[in-house]
C-alpha cells in the first residue's frame, strides 16, 4: 500500500516565509513523536508526511557546516542583484535559489519510509535523475558528494544541476533539494556553490539549448518522486 503524503505546489514564495512554513509543520511532526512516547499504541498519532514545490526570489543560503568566505558579495553588492542572504539550520555550505529552480521540502517522517538519511538523499537523487532522463539528459552522482551531476565520471567536464541540503530530527526531515530547470546561472557566480571549487554548475535550459516547460517538469518529478518513494499524493 503506498503512503500518503500531502503535496502541495505553493508557487512563488518568499524563503523566510517558506522556511517559517517548514519549520510550522516540521516542529508539529517532532513534537508529536515526542508526545507518543507517553501515549499506548492505540492513543498514539501517526505524523502526516509533506512535499512542497516552491519558486524562490533571488536567495543565498548557507548550511550550518558552511564558509561565510563562500558568500562573494556585502550587504551593499546583494542589494545590487536583488537578492538576499540566510544562514539556516539545514547541512551543507552556500547555495542559491531563484526563479526557474524548482526547490522541494519534503516534511518526511522517515520512519514511515526507512531509518536511513543516506538512503533518502539518494533516493531524492534518483528521482532528478529520471526526470532528466525524460529529457535525454544522463545524469549520475559523485561519489562523496551530494547532489545531481552531469558528465559525473570526467572531473574535467562534470557539473552539477541539482543541489540538496537537508535536516533531520526524530527522523523528520526538512530543507531539500533544488534543481536547476530555467535557472539564471549567472547567480551562481556570486558564490562557490556548496564549497565546491573545481566544479560548475549547469542547468536543464543551457543543456538543451531551449527554455523547459517549467509546469511539465515539476508533474515528471513528482510523479520520479512518488514512484521512488512509494507514495500517493494527496491535497492539503
Amino acid at each position: 500500500m503506498k503512503k500518503p503524503v500531502v503535496f502541495r505546489d505553493l508557487g512563488h514564495m518568499d524563503y523566510k516565509a517558506c522556511w517559517d512554513l517548514q519549520e510550522t509543520y516540521f516542529n508539529a511532526a517532532v513534537q508529536q513523536k515526542l508526545d507518543n512516547r507517553n501515549k499506548t499504541p492505540e492513543e498514539q498519532v501517526v505524523t502526516t508526511d509533506h512535499l512542497f514545490f516552491v519558486e524562490h526570489p533571488h536567495v543565498y543560503t548557507l548550511g550550518k557546516s558552511g564558509d561565510m568566505a563562500n558568500l562573494l558579495l556585502d550587504d551593499e553588492a546583494l542589494a545590487k542583484v536583488d537578492a538576499r542572504f540566510y544562514a539556516i539550520n539545514r547541512g551543507g555550505d552556500i547555495t542559491y535559489h531563484g526563479p526557474g529552480q524548482i526547490v522541494g521540502y519534503p516534511i518526511f517522517d522517515l520512519d514511515h519510509f526507512f531509518s536511513d538519511i543516506h538512503k533518502y538523499l539518494r533516493y531524492l537523487e534518483e528521482a532528478i535523475i529520471l526526470t532528466l532522463a525524460d529529457y535525454g539528459i544522463q545524469a549520475g552522482r559523485i561519489e562523496g558528494l551530494t547532489g545531481v551531476w552531469l558528465d559525473e565520471s570526467n572531473p574535467a567536464k562534470a557539473r552539477k544541476i541539482a543541489a540538496l541540503g537537508v535536516k533531520c530530527s526524530r527522523w523528520v526531515t526538512m530543507h531539500g533539494f533544488a534543481f536547476n530547470v530555467n535557472a539564471d546561472l549567472s547567480y551562481f557566480k556570486n558564490i562557490i556553490p556548496c564549497g565546491i571549487t573545481d566544479k560548475a554548475v549547469t542547468s536543464m535550459h543551457l543543456e538543451l539549448g531551449r527554455t523547459l516547460d517549467f509546469s511539465e517538469v515539476k508533474e515528471k518529478l513528482k510523479a520520479h518522486l512518488a514512484d521512488v518513494f512509494e507514495v500517493a499524493w494527496i491535497s492539503a
